[in-house]
């Protein structure tokens, strides 16, 4: 059980080990959360990641994710690890990292995130501190729960460049511009490919004939593409 400081009522909260264990479990968002609260949170569970952690200006969201959120998550991050390859792209994962603010009052932790057009300059770093350092360039998001708390206002404040959106019905991309997201055909960093269908089916085949055996067909499948724009 973790206990944290109260928030803006006085009140203390509870969290219990088991919030979100079974599958579906929507998240628990919580109004009127001090910063301070939030980041007592992250301490708390530091060692038990099995909770995600979103702070939206004194909004705070807590989810599990299931099997099925992670399963998307690690074969998007496969596709990904093989797009840098064949593009002859460096790339450095930083997996579900905590990245937060404290000046915007917002934080959270992706699906996954990227290091690529930047990675030169974090590439040796083993803590990077968004107040000095660029924030990652690609981000993943897996949104498969009802009611989560929509994250692209806080990828805004942190200028994340591109965010990738996997819900059940296909991908997303969006990319930066000034203030505001606008969806896109094809991601600016994997630019010719197109992979706003490839990726959903490359998830598809990987249920039928495998995932590695649908792994090297979709690396294939970029190959092709790439030998195609010669």
């Amino acid at each position: 059980m973790v206990r944290i400081p109260p928030n803006r009522t006085g009140e203390p909260l509870t969290i219990t080990p088991e919030l979100g264990d079974a599958e579906g479990t929507p998240p628990l968002i919580l109004p009127n959360i001090r910063w301070q609260t939030y980041e007592a949170l992250l301490w708390d569970l530091k060692n038990t990641r099995r909770v995600r952690v979103a702070y939206d200006q004194g909004t705070l969201e807590l989810i599990t994710p299931s099997q099925e959120h992670e399963s998307y998550s690690l074969s998007i991050h496969d596709c990904i690890v093989v797009l840098a390859d064949e593009l002859n792209l460096n790339l450095r994962n930083l997996g579900s990292t905590t990245w937060k603010k404290e000046d915007i009052q917002r934080g959270l932790e992706p699906d996954q995130c990227y290091y690529i057009q930047n990675e030169p300059r974090v590439r040796s770093q083993l803590k990077i501190d968004l107040t000095v350092d660029p924030p990652p360039d690609l981000v993943v998001e897996v949104d498969i729960t009802s009611g989560s708390l929509n994250k692209f206002p806080i990828y805004q404040s942190l200028k994340i460049p591109e965010v990738w959106r996997y819900r059940r019905r296909g991908l997303e991309i969006f990319q930066l511009q000034g203030e505001e997201y606008t969806q896109r055909d094809e991601s600016p960093t994997f630019s010719p490919i197109t992979v706003t269908a490839a990726i959903p089916e490359f998830i598809q085949k990987s249920r039928s004939m495998g995932q590695m055996a649908a792994l090297r067909n979709f690396r294939n499948w970029v190959k092709e593409q790439l030998q195609n724009q010669e």
